[in-house]
């Protein structure tokens, strides 16, 4: 079973998906991470030097490669790559995979970007007014994909185990 996670930035992928990965025992794939050890560059390389086109088609690439594979993992994407290359399409056509959207609201993207701006180079120059806009925008932009995945899982105001605890409902 192939579990993948998505959401917006900040929204906790990586952090559930190493825990749930942990617990049921199979291996966590962040596709960044992925990307950046297929192409021996960093993802801000990548953008530099090719652009963002070259870079969400290998993301597609790559995430295909990963989906065709009969290996069981958790899967995290990045925040865009649901939004591009009919990633959703392929997701919800892939045997033996499952999607989780992992659904905050505006406020907790906010909460939790403020403290990891320094972090984030798409947001490290916003000022707080800037960024509620920059990822009220995006939200409004992407929802349309996430919203594709199969379950939504809402995160807000809740601690990691139940978020885990939730999605492991879905896979059992």
């Amino acid at each position: 079973m192939k579990t993948v996670l998505l959401g917006y930035m900040a929204s906790g992928k990586s952090t559930i998906g190493k825990i749930l990965a942990t617990e049921v025992g199979v291996p966590f794939i962040d596709l960044d991470h992925y990307i950046e050890a297929q192409e021996n560059k960093t993802v801000t390389e990548i953008f530099n030097e090719k652009g963002e086109i070259y870079f969400r088609l290998q993301e597609h690439k790559y995430l295909k490669e990963l989906l065709n594979s009969k290996d069981s993992f958790i899967l995290s994407l990045g925040g865009g790559t649901p939004c591009y290359a009919n990633n959703m399409d392929l997701l919800n056509s892939s045997e033996n995979t499952i999607s989780f959207y992992l659904k905050a609201t505006i406020k907790t993207l906010v909460d939790r970007l403020n403290n990891q701006q320094d972090q984030r180079p798409l947001v490290a120059n916003l000022s707080p007014n800037e960024l509620k806009e920059f990822i009220a925008k995006h939200l409004f932009e992407r929802s349309f994909y996430y919203e594709q995945a199969a379950h939504n899982i809402y995160i807000d105001e809740k601690e990691i185990a139940t978020i885990v605890s939730d999605i492991r409902f879905f896979l059992a």
